[in-house]
């Protein structure tokens, strides 16, 4: 067992278990570029080593109730479709651009991650209209169309989607942060899944150095869920976002524009 593969399972674990994000960010370029396995490969691999953890992270969640069941369903149940349609082009898409589709998208997390966030007076369900969390059925179909767009992206390019998810649960369900990084992991998980099942047999697949990467991760998520507890929030986003705007740059530097 590699070094690489144990510290790119760790990273990937704790991220997963301390934003209900970030997994594929992190499993990606770790299996491309420390573990040297090929781009599509890589890309299923990430899927599914990020699908079995956030399985395990969400149900953790569940048992402390921070997983909406309901919010899962209709954005997981869209999610699915979406992600299982990209894989599908991802299979057919030049690897250049999904490489640099993949940057792009990290890029987008970096700001997120590093952008001050606005005060608001009140916050949750109470700030967007959604009284103990449920919406109405127009931000239920709003959820939905983001289940599928973020769907999408989940499958061309091995990208979770749980950046994008928690802001949009909290905006547009009224969730807690916890809440939200629940029920995100949950979707995750689902969306992961069907990411992998859109390229399993369509490429190579090393499965032991899968289920290897795997077990790190689920002992690096279980950390995460303590860390959270003890380390601020902003610093922790913060750090984040600064690496992802050093992977993404090496990413573009290395695969795209000097490929």
């Amino acid at each position: 067992m590699s070094i690489p593969l144990i510290l790119a399972g760790l990273i990937t674990g704790i991220l997963l278990g301390v934003f209900g994000s970030g997994g594929s960010i992190i499993t990606t370029p770790a299996l491309l570029y420390l573990l040297h396995v090929e781009p599509k490969s890589a890309i299923a691999m990430s899927l599914g080593i990020v699908a079995i953890t956030a399985t395990i992270t969400a149900w953790q969640h569940w048992l402390r109730g921070n997983v909406n069941l309901k919010i899962t369903a209709i954005f997981g149940l869209f999610g699915v479709a979406g992600t299982y349609a990209g894989a599908l082009i991802g299979v057919i898409t030049p690897v250049m651009i999904q490489l640099g589709v993949f940057a792009l998208v990290m890029y987008a997390a970096a700001w997120k991650m590093i952008k001050p966030q606005p005060q608001h007076k009140s916050v949750g369900a109470a700030a967007v209209g959604c009284p103990g969390g449920y919406c109405d059925e127009l931000r239920y179909g709003h959820i939905a169309l983001h289940g599928i767009a973020v769907g999408v992206l989940t499958g061309i390019v091995g990208v979770g989607g749980g950046f994008l998810i928690v802001p949009a649960l909290v905006l547009l369900s009224g969730l807690s942060m916890k809440q939200a990084v629940g029920t995100s992991l949950s979707i995750v998980a689902l969306k992961s899944f069907a990411g992998f099942a859109g390229y399993a047999g369509a490429v190579a697949i090393d499965y032991r150095m899968m289920a290897l990467f795997t077990a790190i991760a689920v002992s690096g998520s279980i950390a995460g869920s303590l860390l959270s507890h003890h380390l601020p929030a902003d610093l922790l986003k913060k750090g984040f976002g600064a690496f992802l705007l050093l992977v993404a740059s090496y990413i573009l530097f290395k695969s795209v524009l000097f490929n």
